[in-house]
């Protein structure tokens, strides 16, 4: 029953882009008004007129709501920290992730949008897909298991571990499509050389939840199977997903997607990485610029698959670069306020190294003719936000690495 991924999912996949552009904004002013309607989004946006978000300019005026601030959010308001409409009974299934975050499932068949990644691999009605993401407590089985039944597949309901059981499972049931992470899909298919097991049914596999360099993928290849990744967390679904391409992941068509530099709400220059934020476009679930705490940046133009939607370039690394330095926490938003207060620079990366069994911090900042004025501010301004001593350097503008980081941790190199 596989089929061929070069085909698409449904027509919103090819559309003229200016189509899609205007069909996101009518879309994310219906998803503002609906966040409006619940307390904690209204003190969380502030002042704002639905009908003003007419580009992603606009939008880029909102605040983000940062999914590190969750937590605290859902104790203060239990249980979902007033983000949510209705009471917990109006969801279909009632989860928790790591953090804790509590988080609800709509009574869709497929409300995290994992069809489209999924087809987009090639899985196709009548397959059979061997689920071994968590059915425990977390999202992520159920997201897998919702696109599958919007698909029509069957699916079994494996879980991670016990991999005596789940050799049982595809010999007994022989599933194309595997999905979970891929270093247990590995595990998966090793355990299977060493026990003389038959697995060959596994031809294809959608795999999400860890890294997947091109040495684990070369290595799954060989074995015959074509496995694609997708990108998604728990809160916004799939983000994006690969496709017959191989050349990135192409943005799914339920969201927008900005990337932003860390620590700010500022989107980055085009192919710059920096924080991915997302907007889920769904009234009834509305979720407005949160940043993921993940790194990616765009790529360039559409993919040679003939989806029109953006690119990502994947998962580059987390944003959240906090680190602890004498005792105290430094964050990328204390960077941003500091370079905010600075007008004579524009981009500013802080530096963390170790000498003589001491933290030490510099402060790097690009800026134009007349930076050697900077230093002095630099240095009162860092004190004062930072409530720590900082040298302070002055660099020619675009001498700063584009890669994301803000705070450069260096005191685990060698």
């Amino acid at each position: 029953m596989m089929g061929h991924p070069d085909t698409f999912f449904d027509a919103l996949e090819i559309r003229d882009p200016a189509a899609r552009s205007a069909d996101h904004i009518r879309r994310v002013k219906a998803t503002i008004t609906a966040a409006l309607a619940l307390p904690a989004w209204r003190a969380h946006l502030g002042p704002v007129n639905p009908a003003e978000i007419d580009s992603p300019a606009a939008l880029a005026q909102l605040p983000v709501l940062r999914k590190s601030a969750l937590p605290a959010l859902q104790k203060a308001m239990r249980p979902f920290g007033g983000l949510m409409p209705g009471q917990p009974g109006h969801w279909k299934r009632l989860m928790m992730s790591p953090g804790p975050i509590f988080e609800p499932e709509a009574n869709e068949i497929d409300p995290w949008h994992v069809a489209r990644a999924m087809y987009a691999a090639g899985i196709r009605a009548g397959d059979i897909i061997q689920n071994t993401f968590s059915y425990h407590l977390t999202p992520g089985a159920w997201c897998f298991d919702g696109g599958a039944r919007q698909i029509g597949c069957a699916v079994i309901p494996a879980g991670p571990g016990n991999t005596d059981a789940q050799l049982d499972l595809i010999e007994a049931y022989q599933p194309s499509v595997y999905t979970g992470t891929p270093d247990y899909l590995k595990i998966i298919l090793e355990a299977a050389d060493d026990k003389g097991r038959d697995v060959s049914s596994l031809r294809r596999a959608l795999v999400s939840g860890a890294a997947f360099p091109p040495s684990l993928q070369a290595w799954i290849a060989a074995r015959g199977i074509d496995a694609y990744q997708c990108y998604a967390t728990a809160e916004c679904g799939v983000i994006a997903y690969e496709t017959s391409a191989r050349e990135g992941l192409v943005l799914d068509e339920d969201l927008l997607v900005e990337i932003v530099r860390p620590g700010t709400g500022i989107p980055v220059e085009p192919g710059e990485v920096g924080e991915i934020v997302v907007t889920v476009l769904d009234p009834a679930k509305p979720l407005v610029r949160l940043a993921v705490g993940d790194l990616s940046a765009f790529l360039p133009g559409p993919s040679p698959c003939g989806r029109t939607n953006g690119r990502i370039k994947g998962w580059m690394g987390r944003a959240d670069q906090t680190a602890k330095v004498k005792g105290m926490f430094v964050r990328p938003e204390q960077v941003a306020t500091l370079l905010a207060s600075l007008p004579q620079a524009s981009r500013a990366r802080l530096v963390i190294t170790r000498a003589n069994e001491q933290d030490q911090l510099l402060l790097r900042l690009e800026s134009g003719s007349g930076g050697h004025t900077l230093v002095e501010p630099a240095r009162s301004t860092a004190r004062s936000i930072l409530k720590l001593d900082t040298a302070i350097e002055i660099v020619e503008p675009g001498h700063l690495p584009r890669d994301g980081i803000v705070i450069e941790d260096r005191r685990g190199a060698v």
